[in-house]
């Protein structure tokens, strides 16, 4: 009696070192959103003019002080109450536009490339993609800032050695604010990501970040002013400034209301990006 053996491929159960490979974590998310950053050329230029906006005007505003100091002319009067800190951080809005433009970027090129649809593929909860884009750049935009803010300082309180107006990095408040810079900058940052996920296009991103910053405080000026005094102090440009000023003025917020405004600002716009993400095909 012959016995026939059963030659089909036994069939095995999944293997669970394949499920946890393919699973979808938040730390996987956030390394490809990482990588996918630092694949864009305009990650490199526009975080360079960011740098280069902070150290540049900084360093011209120091040297422009010091030129009026040492000649018979007046002091220009937008020098007048001037210190070392305060000329080192001449490019912060500059800085501001490069790196919220870039934060922008990082959300709309998505849309207007097509990779969006991968992206969501991959991660099909969405949510997770806006909170990694969020983290991971704005991040590197603190970072940025900071660094750019601590050498643009450096170099202007040594081009401003031995003047009245000479600061160092020991002096109370300095460390603090410049840090401040940084977390400025970065939630600027987060907003553009925001923005550029909300919209899904880079010019109205870009628009709608400009508008923001720069074009909305301009305009308080046509309110009555005491509206004007009740307000400006709570738009996202003016809160963020008071996060870093080593000084407050009368009718602008402490360093905690200032910061505490700011990420109100920076909620709401994630809070918009989320609902678009979720509610709109890609």
């Amino acid at each position: 009696m012959s016995v026939v053996a059963d030659t089909r491929p036994a069939e095995t159960a999944p293997s669970r070192a394949t499920d946890t490979h393919l699973k979808v974590t938040g730390p996987r998310v956030l390394r490809s959103e990482w990588a996918k950053l630092w694949s864009l050329r305009s990650t490199w230029i526009t975080l360079g003019l960011g740098l280069l906006f902070l150290l540049a005007f900084g360093t011209i505003a120091a040297l422009r002080y010091k030129s009026m100091l040492n000649s018979s002319q007046p002091m220009d009067p937008d020098f007048a109450d001037a210190t070392a800190y305060s000329l080192a951080l001449f490019g912060v809005p500059f800085s501001l536009i490069a790196l919220g433009v870039l934060g922008v970027l990082t959300a709309s090129g998505e849309y207007s490339s097509g990779m969006i649809r991968s992206t969501l593929a991959a991660v099909p909860r969405r949510l997770p993609v806006l909170w990694s884009k969020a983290a991971v750049y704005g991040a590197l935009a603190f970072v940025a800032g900071v660094v750019g803010a601590l050498a643009g300082f450096l170099i202007s309180s040594g081009v401003l050695s031995g003047t009245p107006i000479a600061m160092s990095l020991s002096d109370s408040g300095v460390l603090r604010g410049l840090l401040g810079v940084g977390l400025y900058l970065g939630l600027v940052g987060v907003i553009g990501v925001a923005l550029g996920t909300l919209l899904r296009s880079t010019a109205g991103g870009i628009s709608a970040l400009v508008g923001t910053f720069l074009l909305v405080p301009g305009l308080m000026s046509l309110l009555p002013k005491s509206w004007r005094a009740d307000l400006t102090p709570y738009l996202p440009s003016n809160a963020g400034e008071s996060v870093f000023a080593l000084h407050h003025s009368a009718g602008t917020l402490s360093v905690g209301a200032g910061l505490l405004v700011l990420l109100g600002w920076t909620v709401l716009a994630l809070g918009g990006a989320a609902y678009r993400l979720m509610r709109s095909d890609a």
